[in-house]
């Protein structure tokens, strides 16, 4: 067979690997009905296209030593560990990665006022989204979300996540402890630094918490689009293997939908993204600035700038 032979062949098999790959992401990965029937009051669409993202603090398919392993502790039920909003825009503005303090006291329909998390324990899903819709202005397209173990076992897939801790992290609730200085953080470690609130290194709680689950989120996400793990098939088939059982996203979300959020977010440790949380009257992050945070979700809604006052770490 001649060399140009050869060549087409392994062309096709290779695309032929990728459509194979893409169809079993596709029809592999969780599917819950996530986003709200049509409600009364319900934002109308606005400029760009929002993510909800979604850590929870379901213990899932762990058992006892997984728990102790990923200091989970034992709390039964589900709840929202993490809420983030991904907008992104149709215009050159640069995205936006939102952090909604899980603290953060706000209307839950059917449930008056309550700490925002309770609206995912309440009513799942749907009503997580319908209270972040209401509280924001904000309609949400698309929702994805990731338990404790589905979050250790994507880091540990591509061999941890390198990141420089300024200074040692010691979590006066769990335990765990991760020393400062540049260091590669396995799925236990990676999952401790991203939920610790209780230390000297997180003075303001739950605010400093949201803070560091952004710049991991940015860590990540360059490790996973790194060449390093792409070109590496002892990474990225675990990575295929482990993405599937770990992820959830809602019934009309497809691969191509979460392969355009990668892309949107792979700016976030270059300054591409603009990270930021809703801003807050005080450091408990219970109650948003009225002012400020209505500042910037009109800037969402219409693919403006996000004004500097209305940004807060």
């Amino acid at each position: 067979m001649s060399f140009p032979k050869v060549l087409l062949c392994l062309v096709l098999a290779f695309v032929l690997f990728l459509g194979a790959v893409w169809l079993y992401l596709e029809f592999s990965i969780n599917r819950t009905d996530a986003l709200p029937d049509d409600y009364e009051g319900r934002p109308p669409a606005g400029e760009g296209t929002n993510w909800l993202l979604v850590g929870s603090d379901s213990r899932e398919g762990l058992d006892e030593e997984q728990m102790a392993k990923l200091s989970t502790g034992d709390a039964s039920g589900k709840r929202t560990d993490t809420i983030m909003l991904v907008h992104i825009p149709d215009n050159d503005t640069k995205p936006t990665l939102l952090s909604l303090p899980r603290d953060s006291r706000v209307e839950i329909p059917g449930y008056g006022v309550n700490k925002i998390n309770a609206a995912f324990a309440f009513g799942g899903p749907p009503l997580l989204i319908q209270t972040v819709e209401l509280a924001t202005g904000l309609r949400i397209d698309h929702y994805a979300e990731i338990g404790f173990g589905g979050f250790a076992q994507v880091v540990d897939a591509i061999g941890g996540v390198e990141m420089d801790i300024p200074q040692e992290m010691r979590d006066t609730k769990t335990g765990v402890v991760i020393p400062a200085g540049k260091q590669t953080l396995d799925g236990a470690q990676a999952l401790g630094f991203v939920r610790m609130r209780y230390s000297s290194a997180t003075p303001r709680s739950d605010l400093d918490r949201v803070a560091n689950q952004r710049k991991f989120i940015g860590a990540l996400a360059n490790e996973i689009a790194s060449p390093a793990t792409l070109l590496n098939p002892f990474d990225v088939f675990p990575l295929l293997g482990a993405v599937p059982d770990a992820l959830t996203l809602d019934t009309d979300d497809h691969l191509h939908n979460l392969v355009g959020l990668a892309w949107a977010m792979r700016g976030i440790s270059s300054g591409g993204v603009i990270t930021t949380t809703v801003p807050v009257t005080s450091a408990s992050a219970e109650s948003w600035d009225p002012a400020k945070s209505e500042a910037l979700f009109e800037a969402l809604r219409t693919d403006s700038p996000v004004p500097e006052d209305a940004l807060m770490e």
